[in-house]
């Protein structure tokens, strides 16, 4: 709750999964192109911004799970640089709590940044719209155009091409599992071998979950999985207890799994010390 004299305004930064990622030919800016399909999943964060704030600027205050790094180089905090260089936005904290595990593939990081943009732009009543705000986040970062509207879509480019997409998934339940092995993107690129002679993700609109079984695939999965043998575990785990398509999210560790009933509870309470889980029903 706002100190008085103060107000807020509280969201939930929510993680995504990939449903196959392609990684393309190389651009001329460095980065590659992608091709994927983002399915958002409501294992959240809380972030709350609280205005007027105490100091200058973006004040981030972490809590939860620790975040490496100065909070003042945190997406959030750019997201605010940003919206002030285009607007007379006054000071203000940020509260985050911090649930989502890093390093894992679920953008956390990236939603955290793009639903700072979405707050600060309610809050102070900027009207930008979501194209808009699409635009800001793609100075943000790869992944954080897609939080904007935060549907499913495909996403291709290096990320900030976001375009809706339906997928059949009414009744079914997805399976989370992390198993607390923290994956640098940067080094996992260095692990695979980009190819551009294959065909994109352009076909999957009204899919379901057993369309995807063997076709949407990640180019990360093998190598992450080579090196870290928890990975596998964790995904064959997933297929063991019948998951009809799994995978592992972005370049790890996250894996999922869909499935038509949900595993009985005695599944999850014999996975390892460490290794943390979140599952639900669709629709979420």
């Amino acid at each position: 709750m706002a100190e008085h004299g103060k107000k807020s305004q509280v969201a939930f930064p929510n993680a995504k999964v990939n449903l196959g990622l392609q990684v393309r030919g190389q651009r001329a800016d460095g980065f590659h192109d992608l091709d994927s399909l983002f399915l958002p999943v409501p294992w959240c964060d809380t972030l709350e911004l609280v205005s007027p704030g105490s100091g200058k600027g973006c004040l981030l205050n972490l809590h939860g799970n620790p975040i490496k790094g100065n909070p003042s180089d945190n997406l959030i905090c750019r997201a605010y640089s940003l919206l002030s260089e285009r607007h007379a936005i006054p000071p203000v904290d940020f509260h985050l709590i911090k649930v989502l595990p890093s390093g894992a593939g679920l953008g956390g990081g990236s939603a955290n940044g793009a639903f700072a943009l979405t707050l600060l732009n309610a809050h102070f009543e900027l009207g930008l719209s979501p194209v808009e705000l699409e635009g800001i986040a793609a100075e943000l970062g790869s992944d954080c155009p897609f939080f904007i509207r935060n549907v499913p879509a495909r996403v291709t480019g290096r990320g900030e091409h976001s375009t809706p997409i339906h997928l059949n998934l009414s009744g079914w339940h997805i399976a989370l599992i992390n198993p607390g092995v923290h994956i640098h993107t940067s080094q996992a690129f260095d692990w695979i071998v980009p190819n551009d002679n294959r065909p994109g993700l352009s076909e999957w609109a009204g899919t379901s979950p057993p369309d995807w079984a063997g076709k949407l695939t990640n180019d990360f999965t093998g190598p992450v999985c080579e090196r870290h043998p928890m990975v596998r575990e964790a995904l064959n785990s997933l297929l063991n207890a019948g998951a009809a398509y799994a995978e592992m999210s972005g370049s790890g560790s996250t894996v999922f799994g869909f499935f038509e009933d949900m595993p009985p509870k005695q599944w999850t309470a014999q996975m390892p010390e460490g290794w943390r889980h979140w599952s639900g029903q669709f629709p979420l």
